[in-house]
């Protein structure tokens, strides 16, 4: 069963001069219980899409498409109506540098019972905050605890467990790991991988392909805005199809065997001046005259990937 399906999103920032496209004609599905990893550079539109999931884009709008969760469009409800049945109670995310948000002058129980009272999170609130912190393997202790008395480890831990209060069936999480040490990486990308066990669907926002790896059954990767090839992470790790995924595959380091990495020259180009035709290409190798015109959208065992490589084997 789908959990989560988006089709032919547009998201756009309004500045001062004309909109600025952030995500464009993106489209992918998530399986109930299934974990999906976007990934890309920076600026390519990863937590922008993050936030039209959750329809909070701030300084900006979703233009078009659709968002379905459980088969129920979200995009056709009144802000109101999404709001109180939807947003933290079945969609919630973990933001980038999340951590640091939490109110320095309240303690962790007290912002725990704060998002209990503002969601009616029913009678029995303290034993849902002790199950929920103890889900995060954090002691019942912490809850009397303030912000500046805890690790970065232990922070990110409260953050994720916030976001699982109202059990949510879809958690976003944008790169949780960020700035946090490589055992405590370990354990955060170990609890992310539990909430599947516990009946929810997660899609993980990073830049680094290892951890996409480590915790996603598929995997979406995104340039400029687009989403150039969509599948399984075992179809698009073991043969990637597009030019960018291949060079991104190319910059990761193997544990096992040599590492060829191969620099990937140049920048992407900037959302306020999108060449037209494939957005790659004035960094990929394997550019032709067609490029400069939109590429062709191929299925492939998994999901997709759009690229005229493969127009021609047709």
């Amino acid at each position: 069963m789908t959990t989560l399906a988006v089709k032919d999103l547009t998201v756009s920032y309004r500045m001062r001069e004309r909109p600025v496209t952030a995500v464009d004609g993106v489209s992918f599905y998530l399986d109930n219980k299934k974990s999906l990893g976007i990934v890309g550079e920076s600026g390519c539109g990863k937590s922008t899409l993050g936030l039209a999931i959750l329809r909070s884009v701030f300084g900006g709008r979703i233009d078009s498409g659709e968002i379905l969760l459980d088969g129920k469009p979200l995009m056709e409800m009144q802000e109101s109506e999404f709001s109180r049945e939807f947003r933290w109670k079945k969609i919630a995310m973990v933001f980038q540098g999340a951590m640091n948000a939490l109110d320095p002058v309240f303690s962790i129980r007290q912002q725990f019972e704060e998002v209990l009272n503002v969601h009616d999170g029913g009678s029995d609130s303290q034993i849902t905050i002790k199950n929920t912190i103890a889900s995060v393997g954090l002691e019942e202790g912490v809850l009397d605890m303030f912000p500046h008395e805890l690790s970065g480890g232990m922070k990110q831990r409260v953050v994720i467990a916030m976001a699982l209060l109202l059990r949510p069936v879809l958690v976003i999480a944008d790169e949780p790991t960020t700035a946090l040490d490589v055992l405590v990486q370990a354990q955060i990308l170990e609890l992310l991988k539990s909430l599947k066990t516990g009946g929810m669907s997660l899609v993980l926002i990073s830049h680094d392909l290892g951890i996409i790896a480590e915790v996603s059954d598929m995997v979406g990767i995104m340039y400029a805005g687009r989403m150039v090839e969509f599948g399984a992470v075992t179809e698009i790790y073991s043969r990637p199809m597009h030019p960018y995924t291949q060079a991104l595959l190319r910059l990761t380091p193997k544990i096992r065997g040599e590492s060829n990495l191969v620099t990937l020259e140049g920048y992407p180009p900037s959302p306020s001046n999108l060449p037209k035709g494939c957005r790659f290409y004035d960094r990929c190798s394997q550019a032709m005259e067609k490029c400069r015109s939109d590429p062709p959208i191929i299925k492939t065992k998994t999901g997709y990937v759009e690229c005229w490589l493969y127009e021609i084997e047709k």
